[in-house]
């Protein structure tokens, strides 16, 4: 077999886009499978946004933080069971099928969520876009990875995360779009269904992937697509090492339909392969991303902006800094390749991290301290707690009153003197912002938020490059074709139960712990992140996918990530 290492140079992201011109039709295939991602981080990014309003809808939302947690993770819950019959509908009825049912549930729980009544109604909806997300989060990467060539794969794969970080800035200007309309959150939620009403149609004019149709015995309907694909000097190479890789499978199983999963775990390339890939979705959601994601409103909030406007404005940046990241990876990720930008990546995000933990302890130990002067100016609206409280309080014990909830309504002259600690309702805001006050449910008035927006911006420039991005490209070509969309699906679902774990539990984390030292833990996560990567994720970097599993067969660490391979690798692989 022809391979070994493929030589990448500096062009290959030139000649990705170059292909608009050469092959058009390889960019429609790759941007209209993408389209997946879009609804995956348009999802993850209106919530945070929509939250906010749907807290002023319904009261009991505004109240009690499981139910918030609940309205962002039933999505997640509905995600890792998308993601795991994904894997199975993936390998059983096909990659573009597998997406058109995505898009038929996405778009179901958009029209459910767009017109709940209650906050029930309004979780059900979620469950269906979860659905629809978790089924598309894997499948999209797994079809534009079959059918991309080798030498930009990488490329076309990132531009699946460029459109999951493009569709989370969309839905930040969605979100800004429609803050005064009526129906806020309504509109924010609905609109999602556009996107997935636009891929269905879309993949209904696409064919299903040249790889898995080969797999399936459709020899001729595979060849016809590779070779629009591929150039006429490639395709025929291409076209041999798909047949010898499907005969090598169908030899050692003895059957190329069933798939026994006994025999999966025991296989030693899948088993590298599946720890590799499993062991990256889990840090990508351990590291805190999702937490910046579906919260940043509400972390810009504890920074000390109050206004829900502010924070959203404030969010689009952070939004639009992801999506500048993914262009970076589309850029370097066939020319530095994927364990270099991991590693990088994780570097700088234990670095913002840190930054953060110190400037949120900063922002909770020095908050503005509570006036009894201001206060008595509010008699009527004394928060119950303070009022028989015998020692003198700050905003941050202010805001963690319980009994009623409390707020702080900050000083006319200069939101650092101190405050009113007053009762926290729809009325005492309005009074207090009838004043030109500034009023605080969320974090303290602080002279440090701005800090925490730098924080929050290093943390997104660092991570959407290398940890956004590769995981989804690394397990979309480094498992054997045979157990690609069941593995595929076990390392979506991981991702899924880990980004459920983080959202459920984050808000909790901040109340019981604080906020500085919740970042904390995900810094210390990061660096456990940084090992794994460095002793268990092999560099993939211009292999065609049938030589990916010669790779992890020979297993080869390389822990100078920063050094070329020596070619006798290559050779070695070959002859495996």
């Amino acid at each position: 077999m022809e391979g070994g290492v493929h030589e990448v140079d500096t062009s290959a992201f030139r000649e990705c886009f170059s292909l608009a011109w050469r092959n058009p039709y390889v960019l429609r295939l790759a941007f209209s499978a993408g389209i997946g991602g879009l609804l995956f981080g348009y999802d993850t990014g209106v919530i945070s946004g929509a939250l906010l309003y749907i807290r002023d809808d319904f009261s009991s939302v505004d109240k009690k933080t499981w139910l918030q947690e609940s309205i962002v993770s039933t999505a997640v819950a509905g995600a890792i069971i998308g993601a795991a019959i994904g894997g199975w509908a993936n390998d059983r009825f096909g990659r573009r099928t597998s997406i058109l049912v995505a898009d038929f549930l996405f778009f179901i729980g958009a029209v459910i969520m767009a017109a709940a009544p209650n906050p029930a109604i309004l979780i059900v909806g979620r469950v269906f876009v979860g659905l629809g997300v978790g089924m598309a989060s894997m499948t999209s990467p797994l079809y534009i990875s079959e059918a991309s060539p080798a030498r930009i794969r990488g490329a076309l794969v990132s531009t699946n995360g460029f459109l999951i970080t493009g569709g989370q800035f969309l839905s930040y200007l969605i979100n800004l779009a429609f803050t005064k309309a009526p129906g806020t959150w309504r509109w924010m939620l609905g609109i999602a269904g556009l996107p997935a009403l636009l891929q269905f149609i879309l993949m209904l004019l696409l064919p299903e992937s040249p790889r898995w149709l080969y797999r399936k015995g459709r020899e001729e309907e595979a060849e016809l697509i590779l070779r629009k694909i591929y150039t006429t000097d490639e395709v025929e190479r291409e076209i041999q090492e798909l047949k010898e890789s499907v005969e090598a499978e169908i030899k050692e199983e003895g059957s190329s339909e069933r798939i026994n999963l006994i025999k999966l775990l025991k296989t030693k390339t899948v088993r590298r392969g599946l720890v590799a890939g499993v062991g990256l979705q889990i840090f990508q959601q351990f590291v805190g991303i999702n937490t910046v994601m579906y919260y940043s409103p509400t972390i810009v909030q504890l920074a000390g902006f109050a206004s829900n406007q502010t924070a959203l404005a404030l969010s689009l940046v952070t939004s639009g800094l992801n999506a500048m990241g993914s262009i970076v990876s589309i850029y370097f990720i066939d020319r530095t390749g994927r364990k270099k930008l991991l590693i990088i990546s994780l570097c700088g995000v234990v670095l913002s991290l840190g930054v953060l933990s110190a400037v949120f302890h900063e922002t909770t130990s020095h908050s503005p301290s509570v006036s009894r002067l201001e206060t008595t100016h509010f008699a009527a609206y004394t928060c119950p707690d303070y009022k028989s409280a015998s020692t003198n309080w700050d905003c941050m014990k202010c805001l963690k009153a319980s009994s009623p909830d409390c707020g702080f309504c900050a000083s006319s002259s200069d939101k650092l003197f101190p405050g009113a600690c007053l009762i926290s309702n729809s009325t005492v805001k309005d009074l207090c912002h009838g004043e030109g006050r500034l009023w605080y449910t969320r974090g303290c008035p602080s002279r440090y938020g701005w800090l925490a927006l730098i924080g929050l911006a290093l943390y997104i420039i660092f991570f959407s490059p290398g940890m956004g991005t590769v995981p989804w490209i690394v397990n979309s070509e480094i498992y054997p074709l045979r157990f690609r969309g069941v593995c595929g699906g076990i390392a979506a679902t991981a991702n899924w139960v880990s980004n459920l774990i983080v959202a459920q539990s984050f808000l909790s984390l901040t109340q019981t712990i604080g906020t500085s030292w919740t970042f904390m833990i995900f810094g210390f996560i990061s660096v456990a992140a940084l090992f794994f990567v460095l002793i268990f994720v092999p560099e993939t970097k211009g292999l065609p996918i049938e030589e990916v599993e010669k790779m992890l067969e020979q297993r080869d660490l390389h822990f100078r990530f920063w050094t070329k391979r020596p070619e006798k690798i290559a050779s070695k692989s070959n002859s495996v």
